[in-house]
């Protein structure tokens, strides 16, 4: 392979661009959501919008090294990142400091590093190395056994840390493997699976396995066929299982305040003073900001802090407020046209690594996005996590920037093929 004759060759300068647009409009943003009349330089750290600018830097300085590296050596050493996040997934259980009753920071003065952040390309790598790996097929049950493997370990790792929303982002894997070969009924029994769920909160059990036995017993009688018999059968069994096993769920897996929001989401509760006064605060924010919006600086949910986590979590609902519809919706535009190009990107590669790590990419970028604008607007439940170059957080724009900037410095090696 040759060497390039320097670090900006070949670089996807429209996916520069698009990120560059994103952490300034999130800088904006946040400089809105804690901006105080006692406070106004953008470099005085003792305020948030100080902090992200160090961290926008840092973040640039971050992204100028990737480029200057190799574009073998990510791919030459997906296998040490995994294995270095791991290691610092389970040392902050143990060293970490406990920030909102998660153990998942580890804490140097006034900044916080989360390594569950960086898992994330670090899982992607890993994945797209070994997927790529020579003799590898997708089609082999042990190698969809060492996939699973190499995405629940850090889900595992991190749900220890009580942090459930980060774990849940590693669920964005599938969509990497069904690129690679995953059969799609996995997804139907997900999406049936989740369906059943939430219904099993709705309803009463019995009504449920009434309806999914008359179900089986129509899919019967319509294809008379042995061949059905079993698959069916199967079928019913699989959602009478998942019917029994959500009580078990709901009452010991999930955490109080967890039970809280998605009761609150499903109508079950209405609690507006609590579990549900993020969502009611962010909602008002974004509805009364109309069409235009009031202004940059003139948000009053925005300036009497009405929306708590507004810098970090609910971000949106101050581009909402502040910018108002077309406002959100340029945001949201501006992450589709990212994705379609991240997709573009990873369909014209040589590479098999780069084109599994580029999926895995616009999945970790989707599932955010998805449910982080979901949550804000009551679609999704509170489950706490950041909108990716938007949201305040150092851990976060450093994991975003370096995972969007490998995949850069990938795509400029794409007429080779990288392992």
């Amino acid at each position: 392979m040759r060497r390039q004759k320097n670090i900006f060759e070949n670089i996807d300068w429209l996916t520069v661009i698009i990120y560059l647009v994103m952490v300034f409009a999130g800088w904006l943003n946040i400089y809105s959501a804690v901006y105080n009349e006692n406070h106004k330089s953008i470099f005085d750290i003792s305020q948030k919008y100080g902090k992200q600018t160090v961290w926008i830097l840092t973040a640039f300085a971050i992204a100028i090294v990737i480029l200057v590296l190799d574009g073998k050596f990510y791919a030459a050493f997906s296998y040490l990142f995994y294995g270095l996040s791991i290691v610092s997934l389970i040392a902050v259980l143990f060293f970490g400091t406990d920030v909102s009753g998660s153990r998942s920071w580890f804490r140097f003065g006034d900044f916080g590093v989360q390594p569950a952040e960086f898992a994330k390309f670090a899982t992607n790598m890993a994945l797209a190395k070994y997927l790529s790996t020579l003799g590898v097929r997708f089609s082999d049950s042990r190698t969809k056994l060492i996939c699973a493997g190499i995405i629940i370990l850090p889900l595992l790792l991190i749900l220890l840390e009580h942090e459930t929303g980060v774990a849940l982002v590693f669920v964005a894997f599938t969509i990497v493997l069904y690129r690679e070969g995953l059969s799609g009924i996995l997804f139907l029994f997900g999406f049936v699976a989740a369906a059943l769920f939430i219904l099993t909160l709705l309803v009463k059990k019995m009504i449920l396995i009434v309806c999914l036995t008359v179900v089986g017993a129509l899919l019967l009688l319509i294809f008379r066929s042995r061949k059905t018999i079993l698959p069916v059968l199967a079928a019913w069994l699989a959602s009478i299982a998942v019917v029994y096993s959500v009580d078990h769920v709901f009452t010991h897996v999930l955490e109080p305040h967890q039970k809280k929001r998605i009761e609150v989401l499903l109508g079950k509760e209405t609690d507006l003073k609590g579990a549900g006064y993020n969502v009611n605060q962010s909602l008002i924010a974004i509805g009364s900001g109309g069409m235009t919006g009031k202004g940059f600086l003139h948000g009053t949910q925005t300036k009497f802090d009405f929306v708590p986590e507004q810098s970090t979590d609910f971000i949106f609902c101050t581009v909402g407020e502040e910018w108002g519809f077309l406002g959100s919706a340029a945001v949201i535009a501006l992450f589709v046209i990212l994705l379609f190009r991240i997709v573009f990107i990873a369909e014209r590669q040589k590479s098999q690594y780069t084109r599994i790590y580029a999926y895995g990419v616009a999945a970790i970028l989707f599932f955010h996005m998805m449910v982080n604008i979901g949550m804000t607007i009551g679609l999704m439940p509170v489950i706490g996590i950041p909108l990716p170059f938007f949201s305040y957080g150092g851990s976060s724009l450093w994991s975003f920037t370096i995972l969007l900037f490998i995949l850069l410095k990938l795509d400029s090696y794409r007429m080779f093929i990288l392992r």
